[in-house]
């Protein structure tokens, strides 16, 4: 036996078998995101355990859990896709805007004739072409026109909302197409149509991201994006699809919500972005990018809808509920950033 060969075949000593780190990373991984789900759930049953205990048969009847799920459902859809935005690496602050520009443009009376006449999905339609071309827009002036996606959607945030009271004229536009209103309002099983919407869309966007190479590039992008760039990516394309995907998910949205209070309006989704992108924090997606999860958004979701609810049955301000989410959302980036260091380290 030669030198060479006897160094190639001799035993590995003082360390793991090859293979092994990966295996052991990818259930470190595995085991800090059942971990952090698992500290969501322990939050949502306690919220749900103060509100049975100061609200009693109003917190615990199952009109009220529906009302809590229909309540989650328009802004769930909406932080489903600031998940994949922030996982990729970027932040929207337009979202909200968007909405209320989406379902203005979606109630118009030109848009009501041509859904009556034909079939009243072209309001639907026109809903998720407004918000897919304001998400586009995002996109491109955020890839390709290199503006910091703050800025970006910052500016997005003023013209929708402008565009919105414009084309109202700062006016509640009043769903007058019977279809529409009867398939929304309709429930399976007992359960409404707008928790469907929102559950098919929160397990999508977990197939999507966790099951598919889109998923696989919005968590390199997000991680570091020339690292993505030298691997083959078109991170710049990426990042258009990311925003456009948000752009959707803020049309659907708007037809949740066109369908829930049968209005359009320019004051709909006021402050959406900041219950979103605080259901994506306390979810456990990082806001540096590079890693997130659905199922972390949708009990951050819920625990936020839970906490409004228990206030609201026990006349607690508005402030204090603000403020009680404010202190949720530190807490939560500040156990991120303890198990950040962590793992680094």
């Amino acid at each position: 036996m030669n030198k060479n060969t006897a160094t190639a075949t001799a035993p590995r000593t003082g360390g793991p078998p090859a293979g092994s780190a990966p295996r052991r990373g990818v259930s470190a991984l595995l085991g800090s995101a059942a971990g952090r789900n698992t500290g969501l759930v322990v939050a949502l049953v306690l919220l749900c355990l103060v509100g049975v205990i100061t609200a009693g048969d109003r917190f615990a009847h199952v009109d009220n859990l529906l009302t809590i799920l229909r309540l989650a459902s328009v802004i769930g859809v909406v932080s489903i896709g600031m998940t994949f935005v922030i996982t990729g690496g970027g932040i929207d602050l337009s979202v909200g805007a968007i909405v209320a520009l989406s379902s203005v443009w979606a109630t118009t009376l030109a848009t009501q004739t041509v859904a009556r006449d034909f079939h009243w999905s072209a309001l639907v339609f026109t809903a998720l072409a407004v918000g897919a071309g304001c998400g586009v827009v995002n996109g491109l002036l955020i890839a390709y026109g290199r503006i910091v996606a703050f800025i970006a959607t910052l500016a997005m945030l003023a013209a929708a909302r402008g565009l919105a009271e414009i084309m109202s004229n700062r006016k509640t536009q009043i769903v007058d197409v019977p279809g529409f209103t009867a398939f929304f309002d309709a429930s399976v099983l007992g359960v409404p149509v707008l928790i469907i919407i929102f559950a098919v869309v929160a397990v999508i966007g977990w197939v999507v991201l966790n099951r598919t190479t889109f998923g696989r590039r919005t968590y390199a992008v997000g991680g570091n994006p020339e690292a993505a760039r030298l691997a083959g990516i078109n991170v710049r394309r990426h990042t258009v699809l990311l925003y456009t995907l948000l752009g959707v998910c803020c049309g659907i949205a708007a037809v949740m919500l066109i369908a829930r209070t049968t209005t359009g309006s320019s004051t709909h989704g006021g402050l959406y972005e900041l219950d979103a992108i605080a259901a994506v924090v306390i979810g456990g997606t990082l806001l540096s990018g590079g890693r997130g999860t659905i199922a972390g958004t949708v009990f951050g979701v819920l625990i936020f809808t839970t906490l409004s609810n228990v206030f609201t049955l026990n006349n607690l301000s508005i402030s204090a509920q603000a403020v009680a989410k404010g202190a949720i959302i530190v807490i939560a980036v500040l156990l991120q950033q303890r198990l950040a260091r962590r793992s680094g380290a």
